[in-house]
């Protein structure tokens, strides 16, 4: 166990896959440069050593701001890691009350009911497609007929239309009197709360943190990296760029964390993972489909 956790603290702690370092490599060695740059003028003899520069932005204030702003993308990335087990548990839901509820007297109308199962599993890459501000694709087109993804083509809010398809279903079977009033509001209430996921998702992606304030920190991180050299360089000399190479690359990828984590719903490596959770409900849909058969 202790060689295992070993192997695999050495792995994370030099992977570059899912780390921000691409991201702020350029940026912390454009700051060590000028760093660079202040040792070269203080070897010259210029009055670039001024100590007095370090009080101009505390460094419990910027490390505040900071973990203020971490805290607040994680608070959002759980929430809507929440959101989406709620999807996953309301599918799982509706895959047991379709089957159960509704009866089926001949083949075409368990096919049929069969069709609807299968939307269950578009229901949750519509919600993943929606988020992420793409249109229908092959990945959605799989579980739908031809007359149904052309339809989605054209729609725009398509997570609804879905929706729509299996409430029409489910309200045409309790007029043939093959689904009881009482178990139809039960599905359509537990369908509310795939719609109540769906818009809980939507308020993280359309309310981002204040620009005004990702903005101020970025700036205040530019001026602190900035005037370190003028504070150490009397003390560092030549090594003050690699000093200002690491706070740089320590402050950069903190606020890089935080920026990627406030939209979870994307494509990165640090996002949700969607496909993953989306396959496996596809995977539950199909076993379930292949049990009752």
């Amino acid at each position: 166990m202790f060689k295992s956790d070993s192997a695999e603290w050495i792995k994370t702690t030099f992977q570059i896959k899912g780390s921000v370092v691409p991201v702020i490599l350029v940026r912390s060695i454009c700051f060590a440069l000028f760093g660079l740059l202040i040792s070269t003028l203080y070897f010259y003899n210029l009055p670039v050593a001024q100590p007095v520069l370090g009080n101009v932005i505390p460094s419990i204030v910027l490390a505040l701001l900071l973990v203020f702003r971490t805290n607040t993308a994680y608070e959002r990335f759980w929430e809507g890691r929440k959101l989406w087990a709620a999807t996953t548990i309301t599918i799982n839901n509706l895959i047991w009350q379709i089957w159960s509820n509704i009866n089926t007297q001949t083949p075409q109308e368990k096919e049929k009911k069969v069709q609807v199962l299968r939307l269950l599993p578009a229901l949750a890459i519509a919600k993943k497609l929606y988020l992420r501000q793409e249109c229908p694709n092959q990945e959605l087109a799989k579980w739908l007929s031809v007359d149904q993804y052309k339809k989605l083509k054209n729609v725009r809010n398509f997570p609804l239309e879905i929706t729509n398809w299996i409430a029409e279903y489910l309200q045409n079977k309790c007029k043939e009197g093959n689904l009881h009033v009482n178990q139809l509001t039960s599905i359509l209430h537990t369908m509310q709360e795939y719609q109540s996921s769906l818009n809980g998702c939507i308020r993280i992606l359309e309310t981002p943190l204040p620009s005004a304030y990702s903005t101020h920190l970025r700036q205040l991180i530019v001026v602190y990296c900035l005037v370190l050299p003028f504070q150490f360089v009397r003390e560092l000399g030549w090594f003050t760029g690699v000093f200002v190479w690491l706070v740089s690359f320590s402050l950069l990828g903190i606020e890089e964390i935080g920026s990627q984590l406030e939209n979870p719903f994307g494509h990165n490596y640090n996002y949700l993972p969607l496909d993953k959770i989306c396959l496996n409900i596809e995977k539950n849909v199909e076993e379930f489909i292949h049990n009752q058969s």
